[in-house]
């Protein structure tokens, strides 16, 4: 007669047989930011082809992986025997083809995320084996400004490209208004303040909603930064769809309202596939 001992073991070679079939990749290092926010650096089994800033893979594990005990249930209960993948921006710059970093956000009633917060350095993982999506900040013309706006996660493809280019100087301005509620989520604030200090051509402007008494900066909505003229002038970056290409990409909220004033007060055209415009959008 099998015993519970026995069930149990054979569910984790069951487990086990389901993780080396599909997973591709492990975590080196993790970074929590706050319980909302942490950042992971993965390498990858077999090297990926050289990509654009700004493009995205998928993230996956199983759904009998393990949940963060802070996570709630999942809205949409899980089948253990799915891989559950979602897409990621690539934070590393795009000549990094085995190692990448994600910056993630933690949605507690999701199906993947809680699972994604309970790995640790040396974890296994599936990570894509194609890089896609066409936000690819490398696109503008040399001669053009470019003015990247983001909150949260939406900071991701933005690194991808300050750290494949700024060293460049392939853009005569690059700003980078940078929101978030507190500090410590302001992600990659001293790497982003260094490049502000080392790259003449560069300006990061940073944005907190929530801060400390401590903070010295700015404490403004990103809509509120653009419509008093703070960004061009501390950015010193025409907002101007003749001279600029403006990148958003965040929160869907501040994402819809910045679209909003660019189009309607500075004449922007959103970019498509079918027609060209100096806005890019990339939605979650």
């Amino acid at each position: 007669m099998k015993t519970n001992k026995d069930a149990g073991s054979a569910v984790r070679r069951w487990w086990e047989e389901l993780r080396e079939k599909s997973y591709n990749a492990t975590v080196v290092s993790r970074d929590e930011l706050s319980a909302n926010y942490a950042i992971i650096r993965v390498v990858v089994d077999k090297a990926r082809e050289v990509f654009s800033a700004g493009q995205y893979t998928t993230l996956g594990l199983y759904g009998f992986e393990f949940r963060v005990p802070y996570a709630l249930p999942d809205r949409k209960p899980a089948l253990p025997d799915k891989l559950i993948q979602r897409a990621y921006s690539i934070a590393s710059a795009s000549t990094d083809t085995r190692e990448f970093e994600f910056f993630l956000s933690l949605y507690r009633e999701g199906q993947l995320t809680p699972r994604l917060f309970a790995l640790k350095p040396g974890d296994r993982l599936y990570v894509g084996t194609r890089i896609v999506g066409s936000f690819k900040i490398a696109q503008v013309p040399p001669e053009k400004q470019i003015l990247m706006i983001g909150t949260g996660t939406g900071a991701a493809p933005f690194m991808s490209f300050l750290r494949s280019h700024v060293h460049q100087q392939t853009h005569p301005r690059i700003a980078f208004v940078q929101g978030a509620a507190s500090l410590n989520e302001l992600a990659y604030y001293a790497e982003l303040r260094f490049m502000h200090r080392a790259f003449e051509h560069f300006r990061h402007l940073p944005t907190l909603t929530d801060p400390r008494p401590t903070w010295l900066g700015h404490r403004a909505w990103i809509e509120d930064m653009l419509k008093s003229g703070t960004v061009e002038r501390e950015g010193e970056i025409a907002i101007d769809p003749e001279l600029t290409h403006v990148y958003l990409c965040g929160n869907p909220v501040m994402v819809e309202n910045v679209m909003a004033w660019l189009i309607e007060e500075r004449g922007y055209e959103r970019h498509t596939g079918r027609q060209p415009g100096q806005l890019f959008i990339e939605e979650y």
